[in-house]
């Protein structure tokens, strides 16, 4: 059984980016992770099948995405993953998604694909959530990365989802399989990953081996010390332990093999776009300085946040964009009206943060005066 209350604070970034803006009332029925009324599954499942109810299949997708996270561990969940694929199948029609299998190893690799063409062939974009999340929650952007010039394909970390390769050591090779896969309606000569947390992990081990990968954008990807820092792994949250045991079948101890070589980090000739979040309760400060040390083409975007840096969502969406473009070396109106609006995102973010420190401080001095009373 998960912590409920750790569920609740570790799954804000992923709701945030599934744009649900009443996670805080949902979540607030909900006391216990087993099953019906005031379950985690429960509650969300609720939440989507009256969402289906009114013919809002995208919505109600999101809302059984959270019901399985982190992963699925029995029937409840499980029943909301095939709930949250049945709904964005139902959404997809007459949307430019399309299905894409790809075979590793002997092993099935489901995607979701946009702006392929075998007439027109544009720079391929792999799209990968990290160890919590689907393909699905990133496929409705597809169309939109499409239109920015790219053919966009979304998949997911190895054991996550459709993707039934095994994650270990050979794992970042699937990578290449999508690739090959897409050759004849992509150019895949200039591929470029954006890769949440462990999926940037990946997508940089990957890189070191097939030159095709010419740029990698990730937030809060674990590098060196996350694999080989007992004591920092000592204090990793338990979700984050209970879903690598669950996706990798090994122990954090059995992992210590994955850190990035320094030498092979700093081999690389790709710039390499990084969120990173001060206080990241996930990932530990010494990966933020093997960053600095080893990367030469580093583009750098930090925050004082927690791990994804929920407070900065759509900064970090347009961040991410922007630098995906500039590493093809984009610089017309795309750039200029992403970049327009990425510093709008940023300025709220600020005044945002400013108006938290100032209600914190009042209700600091509010509570100094009651206990002085």
């Amino acid at each position: 059984m998960n912590s409920v209350e750790e569920l609740k604070q570790y799954a804000e970034v992923h709701a945030r980016g599934l744009e649900i803006p009443d996670y805080a009332r949902l979540v607030g029925r909900i006391h216990s992770d087993g099953r019906g009324p005031g379950s985690w599954a429960g509650e969300w499942c609720l939440e989507g099948d009256r969402l289906a109810g009114r013919g809002r299949p995208l919505e109600a997708g999101r809302r059984y995405l959270m019901a399985r996270f982190p992963f699925v561990d029995g029937p409840a969940r499980q029943e909301a993953y095939e709930k949250s694929l049945a709904m964005f199948e139902n959404w997809r029609e007459g949307q430019d998604v399309h299905r894409l299998d790809v075979e590793y190893r002997g092993r099935r690799v489901g995607c979701w694909t946009s702006g392929l063409s075998a007439t027109r062939r544009k720079p391929l974009l792999i799209v990968m959530g990290g160890h919590l999340t689907l393909k699905e929650q990133w496929a409705p952007a597809l169309p939109v990365f499409a239109r920015l010039g790219m053919a966009a394909v979304a998949t997911e970390l190895p054991q996550v989802g459709e993707n039934t390769v095994p994650y270990d050591g050979d794992s970042p090779g699937f990578l290449s399989a999508v690739l090959d896969a897409v050759a004849d309606r992509a150019d895949v000569a200039r591929a470029y990953a954006l890769a949440m947390s462990f999926s940037g992990h990946l997508a940089l081990r990957c890189a070191m081996d097939d030159s095709r990968i010419r740029g990698v954008a990730t937030v809060g990807a674990p590098l060196g010390e996350f694999f080989t820092d007992t004591v920092w792994r000592k204090e990793l949250p338990q979700v984050t332990v209970d879903t690598l045991a669950h996706l990798t079948g090994a122990g954090m101890d059995e992992l210590a093999d994955w850190a990035l070589p320094a030498d092979r980090l700093a081999a690389l000739d790709i710039p390499v776009a990084y969120v990173a979040s001060l206080r990241d309760e996930v990932i530990p400060p010494g990966d933020l300085t093997v960053l600095r040390r080893q990367v030469r083409n580093l583009h750098l975007l930090v925050h004082d946040d927690v791990h994804g840096s929920p407070a900065h969502g759509d900064e970090n969406k347009l961040w991410l964009a922007l630098s995906l473009l500039r590493m093809q070396g984009v610089r017309d109106g795309r750039t200029l009206y992403l970049g327009l609006m990425y510093q709008a995102a940023r300025i709220r973010s600020l005044l945002s943060a400013r108006r938290r420190s100032r209600s914190l401080g009042l209700a600091g001095r509010a509570g100094a005066t009651g206990a002085g009373v």
